[in-house]
């Protein structure tokens, strides 16, 4: 397969291919980039591999050329023409056409025998956090989680407490995984270009050492919590048992004016199940 804006470009054109601005298509066309995000995934001849949008396959093709079988799902069935000839050698490659926000990803994994499991996928911006949040919500079984994404929205999965972007969406993430960037990706590098650059975010498959009692009850202080980000808990989570709640944060120093930017993955979970006794 061969990488540049004229190669994509004439090869859409061939197969009377249009864009679809309903599906945020942007496709890679820097070859430079997608050897960076396969070094850096460290994907083997072990993994299967879940791509979510594989759009004209310039991802793919190199995802199957490193691992073991590529599962591939596109919601764009006019792809399918160019999707064949990109990957016309790729003989570990499967895609299936259809939604994967309505997929089972359960069920079409059981056919694959496999050690590892990464998603890695260049992720429309649009429907970013309902894919991962699927993937967690359907318990597929992910070791790692390479993807690329609008800079803003990943500067939110990865927030620290304190900073202006740690919200509910960061906790409830750092709940399941460790979460760094692995690079940055010029808008440039994308055809059509994007008005906004993007990152390369993996999540790493957490082992925890404090447990969440109740799934629930945990997600849904998170949300209440942040419900009102300049407001203090207090104020937030008024129809909890405050007692309980000014207990667990007096242990780490803190009180009901604090707010819940303030407040780190373990005191949440803390919080959450001595509510649940």
């Amino acid at each position: 397969m061969e990488y540049s804006p004229r190669k994509m470009q004439d090869l859409l054109n061939q197969n009377d291919f249009r864009l679809k601005k309903q599906y945020g298509q942007n496709f890679i066309i820097d070859e430079n980039i997608i050897d960076n995000i396969i070094q850096k995934s460290n994907i083997d001849k072990e993994t299967l591999v879940l791509e979510i949008g594989p759009g004209a396959g310039s991802l793919t093709y190199k995802l199957s050329q490193a691992a073991k079988q590529v599962l591939c799902y596109e919601i764009d069935t006019t792809l399918e023409e160019v999707l064949k000839e990109n990957l016309h050698d790729s003989s570990n490659v499967e895609i299936l056409f259809q939604d994967f926000l309505k997929a089972n990803p359960l069920e079409d994994l059981k056919k694959y025998s496999y050690q590892k499991l990464y998603v890695i996928a260049n992720l429309p911006y649009y429907i970013t956090t309902p894919i991962i949040m699927k993937i967690i919500e359907d318990r597929v079984p992910v070791d790692k989680i390479c993807v690329m994404v609008q800079k803003e929205v990943g500067n939110r999965f990865k927030a620290q407490p304190g900073s202006k972007e740690y919200g509910s969406l960061s906790v409830y993430l750092n709940y399941y995984f460790s979460m760094k960037k692995l690079l940055d990706v010029s808008r440039n590098v994308f055809l059509p270009k994007p008005n906004v650059d993007s990152i390369v975010i993996e999540f790493t498959k957490k082992e925890h050492s404090m447990k969440v009692l109740d799934e629930a009850l945990f997600f849904k202080l998170i949300r209440d919590s942040f419900e009102q980000k300049r407001k203090t808990l207090k104020n937030n989570l008024k129809n909890y048992d405050l007692t309980i709640v000014e207990d667990v944060l007096k242990r780490h120093g803190l009180d009901l004016s604090v707010r819940a930017e303030a407040l780190e993955l373990a005191i949440f979970i803390e919080i959450a199940n001595e509510l649940s006794r």
